[in-house]
């Protein structure tokens, strides 16, 4: 170990964001204030021939290399660091239990400006607010442009300042609206109001009141759930409300959030997707006077790093986001609420595989703060842990209100007449449930017009060259896609192979069950909602709004559908196609399949009409769906739990699985016969080594893919053979000629 000369020089050890388990040395900065220099502030340093962000772990006073190869330090971007030791403690647990390099973790931690390397200073943002003549004026007077009209009727109901963001996550191009509305003086450069994202902070609101409209009046079992989270506030404990769809889960959320906010704390509020940011957001600032942070993928990176910087500078008193916001950091931290709990989407897939559910959970325990998991349906995880006494359940069996649980029964479609996925009898229910004015909700997880464009005359299959994956039929924009690898081309009307045989659309998608939708009930309207039809900012919100006014009558959709959305006409719900997901090589699809049918079916009479939840199947005796029908989603999570406990599958082992995927045909295969080996000779005997075997996709976007499962019964002897593994697979010669990464707890075996 060489020794420094000058004992008063410093090393900063840092970390960059660059797939290596290392970190780096560097000399100090030679302009260094002799101020204390705290791990986690951001560096600016030279990296090869570029310059890279870099944050300080630790100073130290000894390299292990050479101190004369040693950089220096370009510059200090911060004075003081921007995380707490405690944000800093959770990133450094976090980067141990995923195996995952330091400097991407802390990466992750950061809105991108603030990873570019830009100061962290809020950038100040335009309010507009409604005129006296914007006020008064009928929005029908704008009809001749409807852009106009849409903007002016957002003002309306909001009835105060909107701010850039707020307007940007509405939709995207509204800034030439406004601008000829301020022109037309129905708008003006307005200041925020409460509501808007700057207003007072819980801690500077202590006088002021911190609710613009009063609770709703709970049943027993939402009132127990709130007094055990109130009576538990800063100290650290899991809570799970378990409540049926429909049962009241946010309001007792916002009724929790009131008690933290009255102590002058912040909350932090995750949801699984987007779509359900705005609905939620609308809930919050109708009842809470307090500033209210919005963070997901789909603002702009000033707008993210606004929320960020507002929440850690105490200015903002709620968040509300998606996976990424989890590591957002509090300066008066009073509760952590994960809503839908079970969803997958808690789980990153690429680069980072954290699970925002579990890494929560740690931060809560760090914080000292208590952390609430809401589902109608939750994880077989987690119910292992409330088994095990480590969360405390807090259970709502009733639908709030006068709503009653919807009524759910199996359609058996064997051998029966379909027109396109619709049975007879499912179509004469529709008919039935709209002579009413109710309307009806049919989900089908499976976007586009058909899965598989096949030849009647020699059975050629329409299928991707870079995937081992049928195209898709995208019949409207006549083309066919691959929805794994996004390669797109022209719909074919002849067969490629025998050049006579008739082109015929195999399976069904929404894009076909909504075009004979439109011929059955010609004089209905329909909307569709998947992927393809909400790619325009803004568009979701608007269909949202349409089925609330009573102005749809058929919804179609995929998951988007299946959760967080209240539509209390809808009286009448089908799954049209359940099979699809009952037979699956991964374990965790039972689960899965089970979850979405709970939830899907939880969208039927939320209000004082009962609903109906028709499920078309070909296998109606399956124990699945009898169990869920008779005995519903907490004895099928029993029956569940006991088969994985008798499999010895998670929750009761452990698993990571390495996935590597290459060009080369072979070169997946013999890099993870080498891992073995290495793995081999570290493994202790109490840790599975599953594998090499091809991945159950075997070739994605012109990519050969091979996996290997790692499973032990003990988890610190899982990680120990991981510590010891994760430095010398980067350093294995054909690591260069794959690429490789390791999923811990995964929640797919893909």
């Amino acid at each position: 170990m060489a020794k420094l000369q000058n004992k008063n020089e410093l090393i900063f050890r840092v970390a960059i964001a660059l797939p290596v388990y290392r970190l780096f040395d560097y000399l100090a900065p030679e302009q260094l204030v002799p101020t204390p220099i705290k791990p986690g502030i951001r560096l600016e340093v030279p990296f090869g021939k570029a310059k890279k962000i870099a944050y300080l772990v630790e100073c130290v006073q000894h390299s292990d290399m050479d101190i004369g190869k040693l950089k220096r330090v370009e510059r200090m971007l911060d004075e003081t660091p921007l995380l707490s030791t405690k944000d800093l403690a959770l990133l450094h647990w976090a980067g141990g239990y995923y195996h995952h390099p330091l400097g991407e973790v802390f990466s992750a931690a950061f809105p991108v400006t603030l990873r570019q390397g830009k100061s962290a200073v809020i950038q100040t943002e335009k309010f507009y607010s409604l005129t006296e003549s914007g006020k008064a004026i009928d929005s029908e007077l704008l009809k001749r442009t409807p852009k106009q009209k849409s903007v002016l009727e957002k003002f309306q109901a909001h009835q105060s300042s909107l701010s850039e963001m707020e307007l940007s996550a509405w939709n995207g191009s509204w800034r030439t609206s406004v601008k000829q509305l301020l022109d037309k003086q129905l708008l003006q450069l307005g200041t925020p109001e409460f509501g808007a994202n700057s207003t007072p902070s819980a801690s500077e609101n202590f006088g002021n009141p911190i609710i613009r409209s009063n609770a709703l009046q709970c049943n027993p079992q939402q009132q127990a759930a709130i007094d055990a989270v109130c009576g538990s506030l800063e100290q650290f404990g899991v809570f799970l409300l378990e409540g049926v769809t429909g049962s009241g889960k946010t309001e007792v959320y916002m009724q929790i959030i009131r008690s933290v906010l009255e102590k002058g704390q912040q909350v932090l509020v995750l949801l699984p997707e987007i779509t359900l940011t705005p609905q939620l957001e609308n809930r919050f600032r109708q009842r809470f006077t307090v500033s209210i942070a919005i963070s997901h993928s789909k603002l702009t990176d000033r707008q993210r790093a606004c929320s960020w910087l507002t929440m850690q500078r105490g200015e903002c008193a709620i968040l509300l986001g998606t996976r990424s916001a989890l590591f957002t950091p509090l300066k008066n931290p009073g509760l952590i609420i994960l809503d839908e709990e079970h969803d997958a989407s808690f789980k990153q897939q690429e680069g980072f595989r954290f699970s925002a559910r579990d890494v929560a959970v740690v931060r809560g325990k760090l914080l000292n703060i208590p952390v609430l998991l809401g589902s109608a349906t939750p994880a077989l995880e987690t119910l292992h842990n409330v088994n095990n006494k480590r969360y405390r359940l807090l259970h709502l069996p009733e639908r709030a209100g006068n709503a009653i649980a919807p009524v759910l029964q199996l359609l058996d479609i064997r051998n029966k007449k379909m027109q396109e996925g619709l049975s007879e009898a499912l179509i004469a229910d529709i008919q039935r449930t709209l002579a009413k004015n109710e309307q009806v909700l049919l989900f089908l997880n499976r976007r586009g017009f058909a899965p598989t464009l096949i030849c009647h005359g020699c059975g050629w299959v329409a299928r991707c060259r870079r995937c081992d994956a049928n195209l898709v039929i995208h019949y409207d924009e006549g083309m066919l896609r691959c929805h794994h690898c996004g390669q797109e081309q022209r719909l074919v009307r002849q067969c490629p192979a025998c050049k006579t045989g008739e082109l015929t659309p195999l399976g069904l998608g929404t894009e076909r069950v909504e075009k004979v939708l439109a011929e059955l009930f010609a004089d209905k309207t329909i909307v569709r909602l998947d992927r393809d039809s909400t790619q325009r900012k803004g568009s979701l919100e608007n269909y949202l709004q349409q089925i609330n006014q009573g102005a749809v009558d058929i919804i179609l959709g995929t998951q988007m559908l299946a959760k967080g959305h209240h539509f209390p006409n809808v009286t009448l719900v089908a799954i049209l196609d359940v099979d699809s997901g009952l037979f699956s090589i991964d374990f965790h699809a039972p689960e899965k399949m089970a979850q979405m049918i709970v939830q899907v079916s939880g969208r039927a009479g939320r209000a004082e009409k009962p609903g109906r939840v028709i499920m078309q199947t070909r296998q109606p005796e399956h124990p699945l769906l009898t169990t869920l029908i008779s005995e519903g989603y907490s004895s099928f999570a029993r029956t569940a739990l006991a088969e994985r406990k008798e499999a010895s599958l998670p929750p009761f082992s452990y698993q990571a699985l390495l996935r590597v995927q290459a060009a080369d045909a072979q070169m997946p295969k013999l890099f993870l016969q080498a891992v073995v080996e290495l793995a081999q000779h570290h493994n202790n005997g109490q840790t599975q080594i599953l594998g090499p075997v091809a991945a159950p996709m075997a070739r994605r976007a012109g990519l050969y893919r091979y996996q290997l499962l790692f499973q032990s019964s003990r988890r610190p002897e899982l990680h120990a053979l991981l510590d010891v593994l994760m430095p010398k697979i980067e350093k294995l010669k054909q690591a260069k000629k794959v690429r490789w990464s390791l999923d811990v707890d995964p929640v797919d075996l893909y």
